[in-house]
């Protein structure tokens, strides 16, 4: 299935992608939240919609959500591609590098970007990203799939002399508002055929900065799942997000390039749609 929210910023309803056809579900689903994660919700809503057509279709031109309601947390995996390390000039890790992004940044895959007050080296991460389905701690890895419900796709925008001109702490570059548009779908992992094997790109203005492939992530999901387990309980809904492959603005020789207002950013990976944000000034 193909998990969509659809409606108003703050009044989301919860829906589904069927045939590109999308149907409201909220006469028997809440939200996608950390209670309907929790209680089996996806396995529930499958024998549920069997007769999809039923249910509501809703608009194409209605506004998508974030797929998934506000997540207890939003974990983030830094330097996850060899290459992007190496744009950087960064080591490659030998072990995951973990930091937040604040749960107020998550947005709808199509908002707007509201570059920060001030900001002046704004950039953007195409990355694939992962949703738990269930309560997770000390989970092994040859068990850690059973914990992921599905996956989307991931924006991480990143203000880079906030993460590292101001203390070195990744999180102040990472959280502002609007710096975690997700979606447009939470897809379950039935979606997709191989995970380890999905295209992904991001373009500027047309222009294409990443093209990559998530075959080139270093650390796979079954061990970050592993690996977080060992330091934190995740719980069903978080959101965790993989890392990004080059192209990122801060590595562009001999100039970096940043957002700038006006900007259209647009992104996709492969069986997870595509996202587009236009970049406005904060007033």
């Amino acid at each position: 299935m193909k998990l969509i929210r659809f409606g108003e910023a703050g009044k989301e309803k919860p829906g589904l992608l069927i045939n590109d056809k999308r149907i409201d579900v909220s006469s028997i689903v809440a939200d996608y939240n950390e209670a309907f994660f929790e209680n089996n919700g996806i396995e529930k809503l499958q024998e549920a919609i069997k007769n999809s057509s039923s249910f509501p279709e809703v608009s194409d031109t209605v506004r998508l959500g974030s797929p998934v309601a506000r997540p207890s947390k939003i974990i983030c995996i830094g330097l996850n591609y060899v290459d992007h390390c190496e744009e950087t000039g960064a080591v490659i890790p030998a072990e995951p590098i973990i930091f937040f992004k604040s749960t107020t940044s998550l947005c709808g895959p199509d908002d707007n970007l509201v570059i920060p007050k001030d900001s002046q080296k704004t950039d953007w991460e195409v990355e694939l990203a992962f949703v738990v389905g269930k309560k997770a701690s000390y989970v092994s890895e040859a068990d850690a799939m059973n914990y992921v419900a599905g996956y989307c796709l991931l924006n991480d925008y990143s203000e880079r002399a906030y993460q590292l001109e101001r203390g070195g702490q990744w999180a102040k570059g990472k959280g502002s508002d609007t710096f975690a548009p997700l979606g447009p779908v939470l897809a379950t992992p039935d979606e997709i055929a191989d995970v380890n094997n999905l295209t992904m790109w991001l373009t500027v203005n047309g222009k294409k900065y990443q093209n990559s492939n998530t075959s080139n992530l270093i650390f796979k999901i079954p061990f970050l799942v592993h690996y977080l387990s060992q330091f934190m309980t995740l719980l069903p809904g978080d959101v965790i997000s993989t890392g990004t492959p080059p192209g990122v603005g801060l590595g562009i020789k001999p100039e970096p390039v940043y957002v700038k207002a006006g900007d259209v950013i647009e992104l996709g990976i492969e069986g997870l749609g595509t996202s587009k944000q236009l970049a406005v000034a904060y007033f």
